[in-house]
């Protein structure tokens, strides 16, 4: 080879590399993998909630036409609000069974559209609200072996309109429904033991004018019982019995919205040391649009999403927020617990609100949290999907570890052709890392105890696991997950208790068995069906149902 040419050479190989973005270069390898499950499902999964039978319950909304799935058996519904086909023999929510990747039509009887719900101790999904003829009632669906269970509804089993509202499982098994768009109050089901609602000032306080700002509030139930409540860029912590609110927490940094429609997500973070007096209790808020990025959209102005999380022990007796920056900024994302205790940050846009066509720059690639590590290190970014997941999108993670995603609707109709974002039907898998192959040896498999065993409060429970590789007593935990409700970028209900291990006893031939002591309060966890998982090395078992009684 000629020295001119060598030269060449070398400073095309120069342009080439100085060409790449530099994180390409500066950063290890992205992880998770994707998989299509399914082109399509039919209807757009705004709504999805896992079911102890391993089977996910999806809905959309009624007041838009027909969907791509028709009902079984020449079953129509009769439909007189305004927008609606009057017979509508489609369906508008299906049931995917995990196991078999396959899908069946379910028939709702009235309009769910933006919605809220929970699973109840008896393992049962009771959603509530919607828009028009279904913004006051409770539908149920209970889990089933037959392709013959559907849903039931209840007229007038609300005692508000909730549309936009969030849904919480109570200590004592009841259901709290907070807020709602033109709801500044707070209600209980079922009613047989208090019919009326609950003013709660704080979601007027924090409703801006013509943007809202705070609907579909964050609501979790803190370690002592209470709820702490979330909306816009502030929170309370309320004594819902009494109707009190207990703390009110500063504002947060930059003072920009996280709830709908400036849509960011949250989620509690794993509850630890469970046997402590004084436990604590953490939040992180993630993503959502700056102030006034709503109207701007409506504009055609697609302002630039937060890229900021933000951080707060609820539990401290002076807490403040902690701000972190996130690798992407993000709008309408997903924060979904793994059994691990990461989080992991899905779907969404880079920048714009939520709303009809009202974002842009879809964000492909998912962000794993590491709750535990220092900050600046907590964040890394993993492989992307080519399925842009924008306005109506949703997320919830399954038995064996995956994350199944959904939806992608940011038109008020069905549309696939001429549009930037078409109408998504289909149906993904993402994988973390945790299930590569390569962990295998690392991996706990449950023996016992069998799936859907009960199990009690503050008892000690023995967990018999395989691991054929090396083990680290010391980084071996049992993980309690509650299984969450969600849509619009918000989980209900997402819980995850680290019930650590009191002690490991090896059994010979590769088998374990592992002590651990359950939660010791309808605080700390309400009763009702849990995932239990065995995490060993940061890889987590595949989970069994249990329910805790």
């Amino acid at each position: 080879m000629s020295i001119p040419t060598f030269i060449f050479l070398i400073l095309l190989l120069h342009l080439l590399f100085a060409s790449q973005p530099c994180h390409l270069i500066l950063t290890s390898a992205a992880d998770g993998r994707w998989q299509l499950l399914q082109t399509s499902i039919g209807i757009s999964a705004m709504h999805m909630q896992l079911l102890r039978n391993d089977r996910v319950v999806i809905f959309d909304r009624t007041d838009f036409g027909k969907s791509n799935l028709s009902l079984p058996n020449g079953k129509c519904r009769n439909d007189l609000t305004e927008g609606a086909l009057k017979v509508d023999c489609s369906a508008h929510s299906v049931e995917y069974d995990v196991s078999s990747n396959k899908f069946r039509a379910l028939m709702v009887q009235t309009n769910v559209w933006c919605s809220s719900g929970a699973i109840t101790p008896d393992g049962k999904l009771v959603q509530t609200g919607g828009f028009n003829d279904g913004e006051r009632r409770v539908r149920v669906f209970s889990p089933c072996s037959s392709r013959d269970c559907d849903w039931q509804e209840i007229p007038n089993g609300l005692a508000a309109r909730r549309w936009y509202a969030t849904n919480h499982i109570l200590p004592d098994g009841r259901l709290i429904i907070v807020g709602g768009r033109r709801q500044f109050n707070y209600e209980f089901s079922p009613k047989n033991i208090a019919a009326n609602t609950f003013n709660l000032p704080f979601l007027l306080e924090t409703n801006d004018k013509g943007e809202e700002n705070n609907l579909y509030p964050f609501v979790f139930l803190s370690v002592d019982g209470n709820l702490f409540i979330f909306a816009n860029n502030r929170a309370i912590l309320l004594d819902y019995v009494k109707n009190k609110v207990v703390k009110t927490y500063p504002t947060i940094p930059g003072g920009d919205p996280r709830s709908y429609p400036s849509t960011g997500s949250a989620v509690l973070l794993p509850l630890k040391n469970l046997k402590m007096a004084d436990l604590q209790a953490e939040v992180l808020v993630c993503g959502g649009a700056p102030k006034g990025s709503f109207a701007q959209a409506l504009r055609g102005n697609f302002i630039r999403a937060l890229k900021t999380c933000a951080r707060i022990t609820i539990t401290d007796p002076n807490p403040k927020w902690v701000t972190e920056t996130m690798p992407l900024a993000r709008v309408m994302g997903d924060m979904i617990l793994l059994p691990n205790g990461k989080v992991l940050l899905i779907n969404g846009a880079g920048s714009g609100s939520a709303g009809w066509e009202l974002g842009q720059n879809p964000i492909l690639s998912p962000v794993l949290y590491w709750p535990d590590k220092k900050i600046g290190s907590r964040f890394k970014t993993q492989n992307p999907t080519t399925i842009p997941r924008m306005y109506h999108s949703s997320a919830t993670l399954l038995r064996d570890g995956r994350v199944l995603v959904g939806g992608s609707n940011p038109h008020a109709f069905y549309n696939f052709t001429s549009v930037l974002f078409p109408t998504e039907l289909s149906l993904e898998a993402f994988s973390p890392a945790y299930l590569d192959s390569k962990f295998n040896d690392l991996r706990p498999k449950i023996i016992t105890p069998k799936s859907m065993s009960g199990i009690r409060y503050n008892k000690r429970t023995n967990i018999q696991v395989v691991i054929t590789g090396k083990v680290a007593e010391n980084l071996v935990s049992a993980t309690m997950l509650a299984p969450a409700f969600n849509t619009h970028s918000f989980s209900m209900n997402q819980r995850l208790l680290v019930l650590g291990n009191d002690k490991v006893t090896t059994c010979g031939n590769s088998a374990y068995n592992i002590e651990v002591t359950t939660p010791r309060t309808h605080n700390l966890a309400p009763p009702g069906f849990y995932l239990l998982f065995v995490v060993h090395q940061n890889i987590p078992s595949q989970g069994i149902w249990v329910k805790l009684r």
